[in-house]
C-alpha cells in the first residue's frame, strides 16, 4: 500500500504551538468537577460528583462495572454533555472551551474508535499533525513511540482495521501521548496488552508524572492501581463514595492504615456473599 503523507502546508491544520506548560506553571488543580450529573432516560449513570485533581497527580479512578466511571471520563475528554454540574480539565472549563480542553489533553479509551482504514503511520502522523505539531516532531517523536511500545516497522503500513486489539491501544496510545498532554485519561489502558509492553507502558507513564502530566486512571486491576496511583477515588452507582490515598481510604471505612486496596475497595463497594451457592454442573464429571 502506497504510504500517504500530510504535507507542511496542509490546510485546515492548526500552527505549532507551545505546549502550555511552556509558558506558566500549570495551575494547581487540573481537573475539578462540581454537582456533575449524567443522566440516560430515568437511570443516572453519575450523580453529584465533586472531585479535585491536582497537577501531577497519578489518580486512580475506580468502581463495579456500571458504577459510572467511563461516562466520567466521557464527560471530562468532551464526548458527552452533563445533564448538571460543571468540570474544569486544564484549566479550562469543558462546556465552554472544548477545543481548548482537546489540545490538552490525551485520550486512551476503553473501546477505540478510530480511523480504521488508515495505516498506523498515517493515523499518527494525522494526530500529530491535526495537534499542531510539525512532521519533523511528528516523525521523531511517533517513531520512538511505536519502536518503544515494539511496533515493527514493518506494521507501519498496516491498516489499523487490521491489527489486534493489543496493536491497536499502543497506536492509539502513541497518538495520545505525542502532544505530551497536560491530562493523560487512561480507561482499562492494560486490557489486551501483554506483560512486557505493560512494563514499558509504565515506565513511559512514570516519566509523564514526573514532568507534571496529571494522569487519570481508570481500571479493575487493583493491584497496579494500588502501584501506581498517588490517589484514588472510588465509584459505585454513580455516586463518589471516598477519595484519598490508599491509607486514607482505609481510615475512611475503619479499616486498619496498613489495609491493601482490595480489602479498602470491598469495604466500600461490598463484598459478594459470604457462601457464593455451588454450581452442581460445574463440578459434575459429566458433560
Amino acid at each position: 500500500m502506497e504510504e500517504r503523507e500530510i504535507s507542511e502546508e496542509a490546510p485546515g491544520l492548526a500552527e505549532e504551538r507551545p505546549h502550555a506548560t511552556e509558558a506558566a506553571d500549570p495551575p494547581a488543580v487540573q481537573i475539578r468537577t462540581q454537582g456533575l450529573s449524567k443522566a440516560f432516560g430515568e437511570k443516572w449513570a453519575v450523580r453529584g460528583l465533586d472531585l479535585e485533581v491536582r497537577g501531577g497527580e497519578f489518580f486512580g479512578f475506580l468502581g463495579p462495572n456500571g458504577s459510572g466511571k467511563s461516562t466520567t471520563i466521557g464527560m471530562l475528554t468532551t464526548l458527552l454533555l452533563p445533564t448538571e454540574g460543571t468540570m474544569q480539565v486544564a484549566g479550562r472549563d469543558v462546556l465552554a472551551e472544548p477545543l481548548e480542553v482537546k489540545r490538552r489533553i490525551g485520550v486512551l479509551p476503553e473501546e477505540i474508535h478510530t480511523y480504521e482504514r488508515l495505516t498506523v503511520w498515517e493515523l499518527v502522523q494525522f494526530s500529530g499533525r491535526i495537534r499542531g505539531l510539525s512532521l519533523a516532531t511528528v516523525r521523531q517523536r511517533g517513531t520512538e513511540l511505536l519502536d518503544l511500545l515494539e511496533i515493527a516497522r514493518s506494521n507501519h503500513k498496516k491498516l489499523v482495521l487490521d491489527c489486534s486489539m493489543g496493536m491497536r491501544k499502543k497506536v492509539v496510545l502513541t497518538c495520545a501521548l505525542m502532544h505530551k498532554p497536560e491530562v493523560l485519561f487512561l480507561d482499562e489502558p492494560f486490557n489486551g496488552i501483554d506483560a512486557r509492553a505493560s512494563l514499558t507502558i509504565r515506565h513511559i507513564l512514570g516519566q509523564l508524572v514526573a514532568s507534571g502530566t496529571t494522569v487519570f486512571f481508570s481500571s479493575h486491576i487493583l493491584e497496579i492501581v494500588e502501584k501506581l496511583c498517588s490517589r484514588i477515588a472510588i465509584l459505585n452507582e454513580g455516586r463518589l463514595l471516598a477519595s484519598g490515598t490508599v491509607p486514607e481510604l482505609a481510615t475512611q471505612t475503619g479499616l486498619p492504615a496498613d489495609s491493601d486496596l482490595d480489602d479498602v475497595f470491598l469495604s466500600l463497594v461490598g463484598r459478594p456473599d459470604e457462601v457464593t451457592p455451588d454450581l452442581p454442573w460445574l463440578s459434575s464429571s459429566s458433560s
